[in-house]
């Protein structure tokens, strides 16, 4: 495959400290949540990057899916996903993800948008890079 962008981001103190992206557009504090030992701070943390992320791409790459299913030119207007990242552990240093991408299609019937979502689940990149490695549930809503 060609090289057609790489973003960079470097990561300061951990679950503690700072991510900033080269261009510094992305400059976020990051705090470990209450739920995994922490004070619950102002910052965000990887799993809410990573979901924005998942949801910003898979939601992208759904304009490909559109016309592969023969659905209207219009099918994605007024939509959005949804990933919700959840941050699994058995045990230390055993850790892992889940993802579940929720799709809001209301131009779509239910059968139209879980066709979509799964044609998606084929062409998005997240997808492909989380495939046979983590569990992703699609669910429509």
């Amino acid at each position: 495959m060609e090289r057609v962008y790489t973003a960079e981001a470097t990561a300061y103190g951990a679950r503690l400290g700072a991510v900033v992206s080269s261009d510094e557009r992305l400059d976020l504090q990051l705090s470990r949540p209450a739920e995994m030992g922490g004070d619950g701070g102002p910052g965000t943390n990887p799993e809410q990057l990573f979901a924005a992320g998942y949801a910003a791409c898979f939601h992208s790459a759904m304009r490909f899916a559109v016309p592969a299913l023969d659905l209207p030119a219009d099918a994605l207007q007024d939509s959005h996903v949804t990933a919700r990242v959840t941050f699994l552990r058995d045990g230390v240093p055993n850790f892992g993800l889940a993802v579940e991408l929720a799709l809001h299609a209301p131009r779509l019937t239910r059968e139209q948008a879980t066709a979509a979502m799964e044609k998606t689940h084929t062409i998005c990149p997240y997808s492909k890079a989380t495939a046979g490695n983590i569990q992703v549930d699609l669910r429509v809503e």
